[in-house]
C-alpha cells in the first residue's frame, strides 16, 4: 500500500512515515518548505518527498506509483481549504484522513496497545524518557516522537513490539481518536486557544480523553483541576495519582525540575506496564542522554529549547538557573515565541518568566497557522508586557549579524545562552545550527 503524507516535514507527521516504512508500507510526502528535517527523513531513506505541494507534483507521483491512501497534517486543510493535494485526491476517490486514523490502522492490524503520553508541556520528553527506558531494557517497542533522539529514529516498528508508545497531542482534538491502553498526562495549562477557547473547553477535552483510556497517571494538581467537582471524579482504579511530593523524585539526578518529573512519569509507566522496582528504572533514567531542541547543547554553552508556552519557559529557564549556579555563569536568553497567535493569549502571562536573565533578545514571532484577523505583534510591542526590572535588559532583535556578533560576545565571556525557539524551517533553531553548529549537530 502506497501512503503518502502531506506535511511530512511536521513533528507528528514524519516520524509516522517513518514508522509506516518500517511497518512495510511504500512511503512519499510533500511539504511547503525544504528544511532540515526533510534532509533528516531522506537520508533515512524515504526520498519521495516533493517541496511546494502543487498540483503536478502529486499527480506525477500518483502516475508513477497509485497513491491509496493520503495522510495529512491538521494544518494542511485549516491553511487552505482549496489544497492542491486534497482536490486531487477528492477528484481521484483516493483515502484521505488525518494521522489519527492510519496510526489506529497500524495499532489494529499489528495488534499493539496504544501508550499515549499527552500534556501541554512535557509530553516530548516523557515520550522519548519513556522509549529510552524500554530500550535500556531491551525489551522491543514501536514508537513515534516529536523530536530527535540520539538512541533511535523518531518513530520505529518493532515486529516483536506488543506497545506502541505515542506522543499524543490534543491540537485540533487529535487525541481524541484514540482508545489508549494507558494514558500518562504529563501536565495541564491550557494551550491552542483557537481551537478549545476557554480552560474549560481545554480541560474537557482531556477528561474525555481519560475517559476513553484503560488507566491513566497524571499529577496530584491535574487532577484536582479536571475533578474539581465531585461529579467529575473518575473511579479510582483508572487513575493512577502521582504527588510532587514523592521521594523518588529527589533520587532523579537530570537537571531541571521538570525534567525529574517527566522522569518520574515515565518511570511510574513502565512499572504499571512490566511491575519494574523504581529504583531500578531511576538508574537507567539518570543516564538519559537528552533530546533534540530540549535544552539541547548546539556548541559550547550555547543551547536551543523548544519552550514556546509559559510553563514550558519556566522549565527552560529552571535548568538553566541549575546549570548557571553550578558554574557561575550568566545567563542569557533569546526568545522566539511560536506563532503570534499564541502571543495574542500569552503575552502578559510571560511578565515574570524570564527571572534570573541577565540579558534578554526578543526576535520576530515564528508564523504558522496564524489568525489574519489578529494584528502583528512586535518585540518592541511585546517586551512592554514584562515586568520593569526584565524590560531594562531586553531588546528587539532580527535574525542578522548583529544577533550572530551579539552572541558570539556572550560566549566569548563565558555566559550561559539559551535560545527558546518554536518553529522549524527558517525558525531561530536552524538560523544557530546553520551559523554556530558542527555538522553533528546541524538537525
Amino acid at each position: 500500500m502506497h501512503i503518502f503524507f502531506s506535511g511530512i516535514g511536521g513533528t507528528g507527521i514524519g516520524p509516522l512515515a517513518v514508522v509506516a516504512k518500517e511497518a512495510g508500507y511504500d512511503v512519499s510526502g510533500s511539504d511547503l518548505m525544504d528544511s532540515n528535517y526533510i534532509k533528516y527523513l531522506r537520508n533515512y531513506g524515504i526520498h519521495d518527498i516533493e517541496i511546494g505541494q502543487m498540483r503536478h507534483q502529486i499527480e506525477a507521483l500518483h502516475a508513477k506509483k497509485p497513491i491509496d491512501w493520503l495522510v495529512y497534517s491538521s494544518a494542511v486543510p485549516k491553511t487552505n481549504p482549496d489544497h492542491p493535494e486534497l482536490l486531487f485526491c477528492q477528484e481521484h476517490d483516493i483515502k484521505m484522513t488525518k494521522r489519527d486514523e492510519f496510526l489506529n490502522e497500524i495499532l489494529a492490524r499489528k495488534q499493539l496497545r496504544l501508550i499515549a503520553v499527552a500534556g501541554t508541556h512535557g509530553k516530548t520528553t516523557t515520550t522519548a524518557m519513556l522509549i529510552w527506558l524500554f530500550k535500556q531494557l531491551r525489551e522491543p517497542i514501536s514508537y513515534s516522537v516529536g523530536a530527535k533522539i540520539e538512541f533511535g529514529q523518531m518513530g520505529a516498528y518493532d515486529p516483536r513490539s506488543e506497545c506502541f508508545v505515542y506522543e499524543c497531542d490534543e491540537f485540533d482534538r487529535n487525541f481524541l481518536a484514540f482508545n489508549p491502553y494507558l494514558t500518562v498526562i504529563s501536565g495541564i495549562a491550557w494551550d491552542h486557544h483557537e481551537i478549545f477557547p476557554t480552560q474549560d473547553d481545554y480541560n474537557e477535552a482531556f477528561r474525555h480523553f481519560i475517559g476513553q483510556s484503560g488507566k491513566t497517571i497524571l499529577w496530584d494538581e491535574d487532577y484536582e483541576k479536571l475533578y474539581e467537582k465531585e461529579s467529575d471524579n473518575q473511579q479510582s482504579d483508572q487513575l493512577i495519582v502521582c504527588s510532587g511530593d514523592d521521594p523518588h523524585i529527589e533520587q532523579i539526578k537530570l537537571t531541571g525540575l521538570y525534567n525529574r518529573r517527566d522522569a518520574w512519569l515515565a518511570i511510574k509507566a513502565l512499572s504499571e506496564l512490566n511491575e519494574h522496582r523504581p529504583g531500578d528504572l531511576i538508574t537507567l533514567m539518570n543516564q538519559f542522554p537528552g533530546l533534540s531542541r530540549r535544552f539541547e547543547k548546539i556548541t559550547d554553552n550555547l543551547y536551543s529549547d523548544y519552550a514556546h508556552t509559559p510553563e514550558k519557559i519556566t522549565g527552560s529557564m529552571d535548568i538553566a538557573r541549575e546549570k548557571a549556579q553550578k558554574t557561575n555563569q550568566k545567563i542569557v536568553v533569546i526568545y522566539e515565541p511560536l506563532t503570534n497567535r499564541r502571543m495574542h493569549y500569552t503575552a502578559t502571562a510571560h511578565r515574570d518568566l524570564f527571572e534570573g536573565a541577565s540579558a534578554i533578545y526578543w526576535v520576530p514571532s515564528y508564523l504558522a497557522r496564524e489568525d489574519p484577523r489578529m494584528p502583528l505583534l512586535t518585540p518592541k510591542e511585546l517586551i512592554e508586557r514584562l515586568n520593569p526590572t526584565l524590560r531594562k535588559i531586553a531588546q528587539s532583535m532580527k535574525l542578522d549579524s548583529l544577533l550572530q556578533d551579539t552572541i558570539e560576545d556572550h560566549l566569548s565571556k563565558g555566559d550561559l545562552v539559551v535560545a527558546m525557539t518554536g518553529g522549524g524551517a527558517g525558525s531561530l533553531d536552524e538560523w544557530l545550527r546553520k551559523e554556530f553548529a558542527d555538522e553533528n549537530n546541524k538537525y
